[in-house]
């Protein structure tokens, strides 16, 4: 069945740089599949899967045993989640709807196999491997000497991520000191950072607790690029 939104998400991913024949068979063996948001869409420890992300807004994350987690990539349309376990196996990340999403499952037979006997593929995942590490540290840049809007903002929608469930809003139960805190700065400043989100329409604020309206500009104020 032609998906429109597939097939444009297809077109901006690595995958698109995979011999024809293998991209068409792909394409072929997939199925979409749609999570409200709050969904976990992978858990820790389980089967190596790969998916592209054709719509929404997911976010990649580690939990420590104490239950405290940390989000180590957001993917957007278009990135494809679950390469580097096809590669090493299992990792001990979940992802995460953060928004009303839909992903498109890829064989990870299929693809496997393919850069088993074909180089070309093989280099097509190694230089995807490579873009993923780049992002990530330049994500730990923008997280160790970002502005304190993009602190602020990441904190936001790390902390709002983590309390939300299925099929809820996306709330931060944070006060502007314990926000101060976490940016390293003053509840003054963040204050003025709230307000400017809120007039631009991104957040609405509550006693102790910050709404977020539009997680996908609240991401992109953090300062974070697509497919981390």
């Amino acid at each position: 069945m032609a998906d429109r939104d597939v097939d444009d998400a297809l077109a901006r991913s690595f995958l698109a740089d995979l011999p024809p024949e293998l991209a068409g068979k792909l394409r072929a063996e997939g199925e979409r599949a749609d999570y409200p948001a709050g969904t976990t869409v992978y858990r820790a420890g389980s089967d190596p899967r790969a998916a592209l992300v054709v719509g929404g807004l997911l976010r990649v994350y580690l939990m420590s045993v104490e239950g405290r987690q940390v989000t180590v990539r957001y993917a957007r349309p278009g990135d494809v989640l679950g390469i580097a376990v096809l590669v090493g196996g299992p990792a001990s990340t979940s992802v995460q709807a953060v928004e009303s999403s839909s992903l498109f499952r890829i064989s990870a037979r299929t693809l496997t196999a393919a850069a088993q006997r074909d180089p070309r593929v093989a280099w097509a995942i190694a230089e995807e491997l490579n873009r993923r590490l780049y992002d990530t540290l330049e994500q730990t840049a923008v997280n160790a000497f970002g502005s304190v809007r993009q602190r602020v903002a990441a904190h936001l929608l790390d902390l709002a991520s983590a309390q939300q469930h299925p099929r809820g809003r996306l709330v931060a139960g944070v006060s502007q000191q314990e926000l101060a805190d976490a940016a390293g700065s003053v509840r003054e400043v963040v204050a003025r950072v709230l307000r400017d989100l809120r007039v631009a329409g991104i957040v609405a604020t509550a006693a102790d607790s910050v709404v977020i309206l539009d997680a996908a500009r609240l991401y992109a104020e953090s300062g974070g690029t697509a497919g981390l």
